[in-house]
């Protein structure tokens, strides 16, 4: 079944073209690579499956509704879920506070800051089932902010799973993460793609780090869709090859 769907999808600013024709597939439950160097338009694809970017061409189709004019938030309320490329959070706010807090939108409740969190019960749940998905139950009082590279990263994944998402947008969550933290992180985001049969689309720039995870991998190159096979016929395609000459995938 195709949950997530692209036709000639593209985006351009003032005549420079930055995406261009993007036919994509997604099918429930794939775990979906996107690679390409520096400027490839990997980005810009995840903005604009996100809604924070407005496509200037083709469209957008999440479980066969076109959503390409929805705003951020309503992709969210149809199951679309997104980290960026630096930690959005709050780092002033505990663990529990930044997860609260996105729960809390989920759910509709205000977004009142400082209110008490057991008068949010059902909130609260929902906020500290995800903490301890991502293994940081001992960190939930610890500011955000005081948090390694890797905790960061885990802490977004909670902040994402506790919006209930069926689709994951990850943008490059190894960005930053010591060695020793990645095997952690990957084993993590593998988890959520085995176990409980979460759609991904990842950005990553290491193959070394993909392909224990990744059923097929989708080339981005001058914002071009270069090809989108598994891992093993990507790496062995000629054009994909030539065009990575000298550039690491």
């Amino acid at each position: 079944m195709t949950v997530l769907r692209t036709r000639g999808l593209g985006w351009s600013v003032g005549g420079a073209v930055i995406v261009s024709d993007i036919d994509l597939c997604v099918a429930e439950g794939e775990f979906l690579a996107v690679i390409g160097p520096n400027g490839a338009g990997k980005t810009s694809l995840f903005n604009l499956l996100s809604g924070v970017l407005t496509a200037t061409s083709g469209s957008i189709w999440l479980d066969g509704r076109d959503v390409t004019g929805l705003a951020p938030h309503r992709r969210t309320r149809l199951g679309l879920g997104r980290t960026f490329q630096t930690a959005s959070l709050f780092p002033a706010l505990s663990v529990a506070e930044n997860v609260r807090l996105a729960a809390q939108a989920h759910a509709g409740a205000h977004l009142r800051l400082w209110s008490r969190a057991d008068r949010l019960p059902g909130v609260s749940a929902v906020a500290g089932e995800a903490i301890g998905r991502v293994g940081l139950t001992a960190r939930s009082g610890d500011p955000a902010g005081g948090l390694s590279h890797g905790d960061k990263r885990k802490l977004e994944l909670a902040v994402l799973l506790a919006q209930s998402p069926r689709i994951l947008l990850l943008d490059e969550p190894m960005a930053g993460v010591s060695a020793e933290e990645v095997p952690a992180l990957v084993e993590l985001i593998g988890e959520l793609h085995r176990a409980e049969g979460r759609t991904v689309l990842m950005v990553e720039h290491h193959m070394d780090v993909l392909l224990g995870l990744a059923d097929r991998v989708a080339v981005m190159h001058g914002g071009r869709l270069l090809a989108c096979d598994t891992p093993q016929a990507v790496m062995a395609d000629p054009t994909v090859q030539e065009s990575y000459l000298g550039e690491p995938l």
